[in-house]
């Protein structure tokens, strides 16, 4: 890798600063990168993960707002769909009539719920590929000189993320998950020549295990927990916590998460490592935090979770949460595309809508062009934070 470092040059001494990170919220921060879900919700008690007809002749009574929803939910029991709603003085409050049906369906099991997770002796596998967009302007305030003081961090992602899971029985499941990440990280100098890096690998490594330990015909509630490794980065433990009330065929959802970030330095940021027109190495480094070993992370936030039709699913999701160095707040929409049992695509969309990066003023490290050292230069000024994901999912169950 021979890039043009364009401020600071010379050897690099660091202080267990680890020199290329571009750790945001959604792009190579661990934390953003889980896929928790869970089984579905369901307007009935019911818990079978297929679509099947069964073809039968009987005479049944039933509730005209139901007949709509029958293709969503098979009851266990008839009598839970079929209901006689009646008020305490016997006053029929809804209509019912009597009918032949030669057929009944059972709920799908749809693999794009936030909630899904395989079955007893069943595998699922979610492949995500995203691409993740992130920026935000720089105004250097350097203690020295510098040939220039405006810029811009940018940081493009492709990734591929696999998460393979294992239903242990029918509430517990075990899961792996890796992560390849295709990275380009800049500093674009209004007038000097930017500063550029790429990072291409296999960066990501985890194991966890998800509990669903409510679903009844009203709520569903999962715990899970994960181990993950991000390379030469830092070691991570991530609880999340989810509940979800069903109405209709719809569920209702909160989530709140934490996790604890290990780092193998003691400083955390954005920073390019490159070489100057000599061949000397030479690193810049905005630091989001300072003489640090490790931090914790928290969020929460509330959903959505719709089947439109036999085949089509729609998910909202917002979410607020604290990253040590500055808050987020964040929308997701997903739509679900599932044409059988067995596999599902889902097309989503993530933005921050507010963040309070914008006015921080953070410090700004490089090599010393005189001793060689890696020092303080400056402060810089942040504004304009954006950041946005997109993806595509493909969820298998087999």
């Amino acid at each position: 890798m021979k890039n043009k470092v364009s401020l600071f040059m010379c050897g690099l001494a660091l202080f267990g600063v680890l020199p290329a990170f571009a750790a945001t919220n959604s792009g190579t921060r661990a934390a953003s990168s889980v896929d928790l879900t869970g089984q579905p919700a369901v307007r009935e008690r019911t818990q079978v993960n297929y679509q099947k007809y069964e073809t039968r002749t009987s005479t049944k009574t039933y509730d005209e707002k139901d007949a709509k929803n029958l293709y969503y939910t098979q009851p266990a029991n008839r009598s839970q769909l079929y209901k006689q709603y009646a008020g305490n003085n016997s006053t029929t409050v809804r209509t019912t009539r009597a009918e032949t049906y030669s057929s009944e369906l059972k709920r799908k099991y749809f693999l794009a719920h936030p909630f899904f997770q395989p079955l007893k002796g069943k595998f699922g596998s979610v492949t995500d590929l995203s691409y993740t967009m992130n920026s935000y302007d720089i105004k250097l305030l350097p203690t020295g000189t510098v040939s220039d003081v405006n810029g811009k961090w940018n940081m493009d992602q492709f990734s591929i993320k696999e998460d393979f899971s294992y239903g242990i029985t029918d509430r517990i499941a075990v899961l792996a998950m890796l992560k390849y990440d295709i990275s380009s990280y800049e500093f674009d100098w209004s007038t000097a020549p930017d500063d550029t890096m790429d990072d291409n690998g296999l960066n990501l490594f985890g194991v966890g295990a998800q509990w669903r330990f409510v679903d009844n015909d009203k709520w569903i509630a999962t715990l899970s927990g994960y181990y993950q490794y991000q390379k030469d980065i830092s070691n991570n433990i991530l609880l999340d916590l989810k509940g979800g009330y069903k109405v209709g065929s719809s569920t209702i959802y909160g989530l709140a998460r934490g996790w604890y970030v290990d780092f193998d330095g003691n400083s955390y940021g954005n920073g390019i490592e490159g070489v100057t027109e000599d061949g000397a190495k030479s690193t810049i480094f905005l630091a989001y935090n300072t003489d640090v070993s490790s931090v914790f992370y928290v969020e929460g936030g509330l959903g959505i979770f719709s089947v439109l039709d036999e085949d089509w699913t729609l998910n909202f999701e917002g979410v607020i949460g604290n990253y040590d160095w500055h808050n987020q707040a964040s929308l997701k929409a997903a739509i679900g595309w599932q044409p059988n049992d067995w596999v599902a695509l889902n097309l989503y969309a993530k933005t921050a809508v507010y963040d309070s990066a914008d006015g921080k003023n953070l410090t700004f490290w490089g090599t010393d062009i005189d001793t060689g050292n890696f020092v303080k230069m400056g402060t810089a000024d942040l504004d304009n934070y954006s950041e946005t994901s997109v993806g595509l999912q493909a969820t298998f169950l087999f």
